[in-house]
């Protein structure tokens, strides 16, 4: 297929409807892969949605059609995107016609059972062969056509054609109990199994079943139920008792409690009034409110929660991969083995028949399909994600589940992390002839368009004082990173910043010690004073620091651009092993990295933060780590972890999540390599029938779809 090489990279989702097997899954993914033009094709099995990053996306969509002709994509992203894409039924539903045929096929392979005798003893054969045929074509018709599609493509090891080679070859050798037996559990299984995968799915998208279906918009002729999508900037919303906020908006008028447990996972119900802001998502418990829209449903924070999570699903782990890859080898190597076993030893061994020999071969074939792995490991990191998701916690692939569950070594930032960031000026002293109101007033201009923190508790004590300025007054505005900021106020040129903004302006100061967040004033060149800001610790920050060493974190630091002595205050408070203070955004990166090279091996190091000079040191941690309540935008977008809330407990909720899910992807791989591992040595020595190897395969997919579902569960 040729494509014109020049046509632009876009990435679009689909939902994939009527895919029911994992292994047409891989068969997909591989395929799509392997097409010129397209750069990456992710298919999701267990959220039923392919992720594709191509240059002609019909090319891609017509190609998908040939290599799984029952597969529908629907657009849910992208122009051709269809409205409610997004939640397409992931019920499987069972035909009422097959189900009829397998009872038909059922009662035909008891009537051959009971009678077996007979037939032989009455020379009936040709009767028998045709009660057998019948039920065997009607239990397993589908099977073979598409077992019979998918060696017309050139593939030989898909599970229908495997499961129609072993049953075939049961017909042959007359074992004809086992043949139709074989085939009928193997779909009832097969039906079991996508009702089990089916109900996973329910149960975790339940949980991420937040997004509001309509808005109801102020117009000159009353209010108009729209979609969200619809809403604009600045439009007036009304918000019922009982209904999700349909997008972030500030409330003009009411009063209310909203359930935040959707986006936080925190039961406790917020109040708001007249100039809160409240967020899509949440749900208004008791009075109506109006709210101005302050941002499209497509920025809002629920709407980037959903894309987070969803998109998680692309980024699959190291473990989940290596299953992919795996199960590509598995089938072809049992397929070879067993074709071995049929012929080899009957050529070798004295009084070996071909027709005991062939029958082990395909007790072999039986259980040689990895559904039980390609089904349940995608399903545990998805249940993963969706149980954080449920918990205020957005992690943004299945690969960050695995390596938070090997963190051994935290990192915090000090403000806003395990301190409110709410500052509040406690003192004000005034040197070299300047008085408290001069000296407040030059902080609070140079303070006047910066951002941080500091600066917004400054101005926030300055107003509340009832005192203004004249911003006209005010020039040449300069952020010193890492240090504080410069401008000029009048005839006056002034500095406000921490201890490394004095020396690196060579300004003389006493030496002074602080045990609370200190913002040095200097006017025209010379020291003129000090603010002193106090930031009260997180109230959980104590708790999270003695569940994280309860969970086995061995080491717990903090980096900070504050002042020394006001770090190790908090340091010691918190009982932290390591405290690193005065660091710039870059010298936070070099320590970060000194602690990981100090660390124990196979340990990984996790560092939380919420500012935008945090961003840095945050990409390079083995797991970045955003408060998403305060964080900004720059440390949200870099994170791979955000918390919706500001609370340094979360993380320790994360950690546990993710260790809960890789302990059920492991058990569900050792569960699967065990049981097949034994029933392919005992078809191989004879030991195992057709019944018990079609039995031990389709029971190990279901006990470890049901296993993987059990994250949702856990406290």
């Amino acid at each position: 297929m040729r494509v014109d090489i020049t046509m632009q990279l876009t990435t679009e989702k689909f939902t994939l409807k009527n895919l029911d097997c994992a292994a047409c899954a891989l068969k997909l993914e591989k395929e799509l892969n392997a097409l010129e033009g397209v750069e990456e094709a992710l298919v999701d099995f267990a959220g039923l949605t392919l992720h594709i990053k191509a240059r002609d996306m019909q090319a891609v969509v017509a190609a998908a059609h040939r290599i799984a002709p029952e597969v529908e994509l629907i657009p849910k992203s992208g122009p051709q995107a269809k409205p409610g894409a997004d939640k397409t039924e992931l019920r499987t539903p069972v035909p009422r016609r097959e189900i009829g045929f397998l009872l038909a096929a059922f009662v035909l392979f008891l009537i051959q059972l009971f009678f077996e005798k007979y037939f032989h003893q009455h020379h009936l054969g040709l009767l028998e062969a045709a009660l057998v045929l019948a039920a065997y074509l009607l239990a397993g018709g589908n099977v073979l056509l598409n077992a019979l599609r998918t060696i017309r493509k050139g593939l030989f090891f898909d599970e229908h054609v495997l499961m129609m080679i072993a049953t075939a070859g049961a017909l042959i050798i007359h074992a004809y109990a086992e043949a139709v037996g074989v085939m009928l559990f193997y779909k009832v299984g097969e039906l079991l199994q996508n009702k089990a995968v089916s109900r996973s799915r329910r149960a975790i998208n339940r949980l991420l079943a937040v997004k509001p279906d309509r808005a109801w918009v102020q117009t000159p002729f009353g209010f108009e139920e729209i979609a969200p999508e619809q809403v604009r900037v600045g439009d007036l919303l009304l918000v019922k008792p009982g209904e999700r906020v349909p997008l972030d908006g500030e409330v003009i008028t009411g009063r209310s409690w909203l359930d935040t447990s959707a986006l936080t996972g925190e039961s406790k119900p917020q109040t708001v009034q007249i100039g809160d802001q409240a967020l899509a998502g949440q749900i208004n418990q008791s009075g109506a409110l109006t709210l101005r829209v302050t941002r499209p449903f497509r920025e809002s924070s629920v709407a980037k929660m959903l894309d987070l999570v969803e998109n998680a699903t692309a980024r699959k782990a190291k473990t989940e991969k290596f299953i992919t890859t795996f199960a590509r080898w598995y089938t072809p190597a049992v397929v070879i083995l067993a074709a071995a076993v049929a012929v080899a030893p009957p050529l070798i061994l004295a009084g070996a028949t071909f027709e005991e020999w062939i029958y082990r071969a395909l007790v072999m074939l039986v259980i040689s399909c990895p559904c039980a792995l390609v089904i349940s490991i995608p399903l545990g990191y998805f249940g993963g994600i969706g149980k954080a998701s449920r918990e205020g916690i957005l992690i943004k692939g299945s690969n960050f589940l695995d390596v938070l569950s090997q963190v051994g070594t935290v990192v915090f930032d000090k403000t806003g992390t395990l301190t409110q960031g709410v500052f509040e000026v406690r003192e004000i002293i005034s040197l070299y002839g300047f008085s408290q109101e001069q000296l407040f007033e030059f902080a609070a201009a140079a303070e006047y368009y910066s951002n941080h923190p500091i600066a917004r508790s400054i101005l926030s004590d300055f107003a509340k004082r009832g005192k203004t300025l004249d911003a006209s007054r005010i020039m040449d505005h300069t952020e010193i990173s890492g240090k504080g900021v410069k401008a000029g106020y009048g005839e006056h040129t002034i500095f406000v910043g921490n201890d490394q903004l004095l020396h690196a302006e060579k300004i003389l100061h006493d030496k002074c010690d602080f045990d609370a967040t200190v913002a040095h004033i200097v006017v025209d060149g010379r020291y003129a004073g000090y603010i002193t800001i106090g930031d009260a610790l997180h109230p959980d920050a104590e708790q999270a620091v003695h569940d994280l060493r309860a969970q086995g974190v061995h080491r717990i630091a903090m980096l900070t651009g504050d002042n020394y002595c006001t770090a190790q205050a908090v340091g010691k408070h918190l009982g932290l092993d390591q405290v690193f203070a005065d660091l710039l955004p870059e010298e936070k990166v070099t320590t970060l990295e000194q602690l990981g090279a100090g660390g124990p091996q196979r340990k990984k190091i996790a560092f939380v933060g919420d500012g935008i000079n945090d961003a840095p040191v945050i990409a390079r941690a083995d797991v970045g780590i955003a408060m998403g309540a305060s964080g900004s935008d720059a440390a949200i977008e870099t994170a791979d972890v955000v918390l919706m809330t500001g609370s340094p407990a979360k993380i320790v909720a994360a950690i546990a999540i993710a260790r809960t899910t890789r302990t059920i992807v492991w058990q569900n791989i050792v569960l699967a390599f065990t049981i097949k591992g034994l029933f392919l040595c005992l078809g191989a020595m004879g030991l195992a029938s057709m019944w018990e190897a079609v039995f031990a395969d389709m029971g190990t997919a279901l006990l470890a779809v049901v296993n993987s579902t059990r994250v949702l569960r856990g406290k």
